[in-house]
């Protein structure tokens, strides 16, 4: 992805009810896409019952008619909090100055047993560029 923002991905897991998704921040590494959770979220607990999820992430502009796609379908896992892995994964999105970080991120570090990480191992990658001709101004 080349954009200048830092993509969202969409991590979709089962539930009793239905298919749950979950708009997360993530990085990949080590081949695989940590995500940062609390111990009250649901999706880990999803995870927990049921592993098999799918992580999207789409990288859009209009104004350059840039559409790409990444989905991973695999197996999540939930993990303790790896402070440092935490630390990586935050920066892309809210800068590298921690005193700046809204006091909820700094409580990520400050209190990691407070947190966990669900981790997905993809079995499948589908990667799509679906950019096209601009028509807008």
């Amino acid at each position: 992805m080349r954009s200048s923002q830092t993509p969202f991905a969409h991590l979709a897991t089962a539930s009793a009810e239905g298919p749950r998704e979950s708009p997360v921040w993530f990085l990949w590494e080590e081949g695989a896409i940590p995500i940062i959770g609390e111990g009250g979220d649901s999706f880990p607990k999803r995870i927990e019952r049921d592993p098999r999820c799918a992580v999207g992430v789409v990288e859009f502009d209009s104004s350059e008619a840039v559409v790409k796609h990444v989905g991973i379908r695999g197996e999540g896992s939930v993990e303790p909090l790896d402070p440092d892995r935490a630390e990586r994964l935050l920066i892309p999105y809210i800068g590298d100055d921690r005193e700046a970080w809204d006091p909820m991120f700094r409580a990520v570090l400050a209190e990691p047993e407070e947190f966990l990480l669900v981790r997905v191992e993809p079995e499948t990658i589908v990667a799509r560029d679906q950019s096209y001709t601009p028509s807008l101004g």
